[in-house]
């Protein structure tokens, strides 16, 4: 007897060819509406389900599907007598293969014109039900697209492993399942009902220490091109907990700087940021990725100043840019500012694309430096921040706040002091760079460089202190240079303290009930000081 597939897909890309390899290997198709009249079109025999459930669609095709004939047929028992004979009492066919997508929910979610009733015609009910069926069932069940080639294989190879593939699939059905439905619980509950349902794409040796196990980076399968989970690693050993960790702050502050430069004054500069633990240690910003010109002495010259914001930091860091790395910018993140005959030795480096002469010269032993490309890193401009609400574990439970997205507009900020245009790339930065170190943060910025980054400090005064013991360690002069505050300074104390080591002006948050006393501290060093309210432009994150 020939095995049962019941097709049905909102999406019909790619649906005739799959069922002609089905009908190939031996399989009777069942399905209705839309996708039978594809089929049929294709010259496909087709059994309607409604031979199955005694009727069409009804209700303006609402309901099809939802018929206990399909639903005995996804949930008979194959090896239970009474199922078996039951079945063929009632008439109904086992049905052992489903191929179901569901409609675009999310979609339709995320319409600025979005209503309660637009989103409810657009929930799909049969289709998950059919999911949910089918893998209680242990049917062939085909969720992704993706995976009908495999299952076409898998067949042909006349099911090798067969519980642990069907498992996965059935795994896969039900995780898909519970993402729509949380769509749609979130949507209707405005956000009272919230939650993440990923799939693990990247398994990771341990978490933060060896003994937290097992450790992943999961996917929601989210169609940012930024997402983690479409950077390809092109060489060394998969990316530890923290090195994705490193990541996705690196990508933070990428996207930050580059909306604030695109938004202030329309140009991507080339970017390249350092980090240790999550915290820039090195971040610069060169010429325009669009000015025509030796533009590879400007990526030269961004990693130079990157690598040389703290020399001592940067060894074993993980580093990001937003240009393509060849032989010579390889040469540069090794060996500039390093003794004679030394590299430099980094945990890993993420680019939109290396040379193969990059990727052999940036080899480490025992392959420790990964390399990860991701072509859309090139594409970054104020558009590009994430904005998906952020979620954290505490116990318990989660927090839930909306993501960073503010941006400094240098025209709005109340200046205080002469204002420089020039250090408008300076402060914006600082700031990028600030906003995105774990708080208290004080960050110091000159030519176009993080020259101290002082962060996850108890008091503001710790954190300048230690923006500039950072600087004078690795050798800078700190005259001239710009400063952020990540909040407002409570007392004069910290501006006094950086005004005396050289700084030249602090783009900080107001709020304190001492803002008088602080600006006035600052004004009798000659202290330019830029403000945006607390409420609006603090730059508090890390908690």
């Amino acid at each position: 007897m020939k095995p049962n597939a019941l097709i049905s897909v909102y999406d019909k890309t790619g649906i005739v060819e799959f069922a002609r390899e089905l009908v190939a290997l031996g399989w009777n198709i069942i399905s209705s509406g839309g996708t039978a009249k594809v089929l049929r079109e294709a010259d496909i025999e087709v059994r309607d389900v409604a031979e199955l459930v005694g009727g069409g669609a009804i209700l303006g095709h609402r309901v099809v599907t939802l018929s206990r004939e399909v639903h005995a047929g996804l949930l008979a028992r194959y090896n239970v007598p009474e199922d078996v004979t039951e079945m063929e009492k009632l008439g109904i066919p086992y049905l052992d293969l489903v191929c179901v997508d569901l409609y675009p929910l999310e979609v339709e979610i995320a319409k600025p014109n979005a209503t309660r009733d637009s989103v409810i015609e657009k929930t799909d009910i049969g289709g998950p039900t059919m999911l949910s069926s089918a893998a209680k069932g242990r049917r062939i069940v085909i969720c992704d697209s993706v995976d009908r080639s495999r299952v076409v294989s898998w067949l042909e190879l006349r099911k090798p492993n067969e519980a642990d593939f069907i498992t996965e699939l059935c795994a896969k059905a039900d995780g898909m399942v519970a993402g729509y439905r949380l769509a749609s619980a979130r949507c209707h509950s405005q956000g009272a009902i919230d939650g993440m349902v990923g799939t693990r794409v990247a398994a990771c040796k341990y978490g933060e220490n060896a003994w937290q196990t097992p450790a992943g980076l999961y996917s929601t399968g989210s169609s940012d091109p930024l997402a983690l989970d479409k950077f390809e690693l092109v060489q060394g050993v998969p990316l530890s907990y923290v090195n994705w960790c490193d990541v996705d702050r690196m990508l933070l502050t990428m996207t930050h700087a580059l909306a604030a430069t695109a938004t202030n004054s329309g140009s991507i500069p080339c970017f390249a940021v350092g980090v240790k633990h999550g915290n820039p240690c090195g971040c610069a910003l060169g010429e325009s990725c669009y000015i025509p010109g030796s533009i590879k002495a400007t990526y030269a010259q961004t990693l130079r100043k990157m690598v040389t914001g703290d020399l001592r930091a940067i060894f074993g860091g993980f580093v990001m840019t937003n240009f393509p790395l060849d032989e010579a910018s390889a040469e540069t993140l090794l060996t500039h500012a390093m003794p004679k005959g030394q590299r430099r030795l980094l945990d890993g480096i993420v680019a939109p694309e290396f040379t193969d002469g990059a990727k052999e010269m940036l080899k480490r032993k025992g392959d420790k430096c990964r390399l990860l490309a991701n072509p859309a890193l090139t594409e970054i401009s104020d558009l590009s921040l994430d904005r998906a609400t952020r979620l954290r574990y505490v116990r318990g439970g989660f927090l839930s706040q909306p993501n960073y997205t503010f941006v400094p507009r240098i025209n709005s900020l109340t200046k205080l002091g002469d204002w420089n245009c020039d250090k408008a790339d300076d402060v914006l930065l600082a700031w990028a760079i600030g906003s995105t170190s774990n708080s208290n943060t004080v960050t110091l910025v000159k030519d176009r460089m993080l020259i101290g980054n002082g962060v996850g400090q108890q008091d503001r005064v710790g954190a300048a202190k230690l923006a500039l013991q950072r600087a004078h360690d690795a050798e800078h002069d700190v005259h001239g240079a710009v400063a952020y505050s990540d909040s407002f300074f409570p007392f004069p104390d910290g501006p006094k303290i950086l005004a005396e080591a050289g700084v030249k002006l602090i783009m900080a948050s107001s709020g304190s009930v001492k803002d008088k006393e602080v600006q006035a501290a600052c004004a009798k060093h000659g202290v330019t000081f830029l403000l945006v309210p607390d409420s609006e432009g603090r730059g508090f994150f890390g908690h």
